[in-house]
């Protein structure tokens, strides 16, 4: 639930900035993208303490909450349909993204797993909005960070 409010408030948060969605899919796929960002944190959050067949579970627990959230609410937006099936293939294809990015226990997610994330938002969030074009600096350089410190901080106190 931590996970799925913290995407929340970033995609309104970019509303907010002035950045324009045009239908409440580019709001949705932008909460996505938040998403398999912050299942690639947990996953190399945990490595160091977690076996690989904990953290294995605990992600694809993780990962089946937060494709849960998504059906239901996109259900409530948009009506009746598989909307889990089509998250767990952004969850998939992001995964292979990030899998050439490096994180560090100390300082996070890499530059380069930064930009992969912002380049991903930009492109839900379209350009068809001059607006849009720096949307890539909000996610990399001050939403993101914000939200994974804090995302960061939930699985600290969940491991404690």
């Amino acid at each position: 639930f931590i996970s799925w409010r913290l995407a929340l408030d970033k995609a309104i948060n970019l509303h907010g900035e002035d950045f324009i969605y045009d239908t409440d899919e580019q709001r949705v796929y932008v909460i996505g993208e938040y998403l398999a960002l912050f299942i690639q944190v947990a996953d190399r959050h945990t490595y160091e303490r977690l076996e690989d067949g904990d953290r294995a579970t605990f992600i694809n627990g993780l990962a089946g909450k937060l494709a849960d959230h998504m059906q239901d609410n996109c259900e409530d937006l948009f009506g009746v349909s598989d909307y889990r099936k089509s998250f767990i293939g952004l969850l998939n294809s992001r995964s292979q993204d990030y899998a050439e990015c490096g994180y560090s226990q100390e300082t996070g997610p890499s530059y380069r797993m930064w930009r992969c994330f912002g380049h991903n938002v930009q492109k839900m969030m379209g350009e068809d909005h001059h607006e849009n074009k720096w949307v890539i600096d909000q996610a990399m350089e001050i939403d993101g960070p914000e939200v994974v410190e804090k995302l960061i901080k939930a699985l600290d106190d969940l491991f404690a």
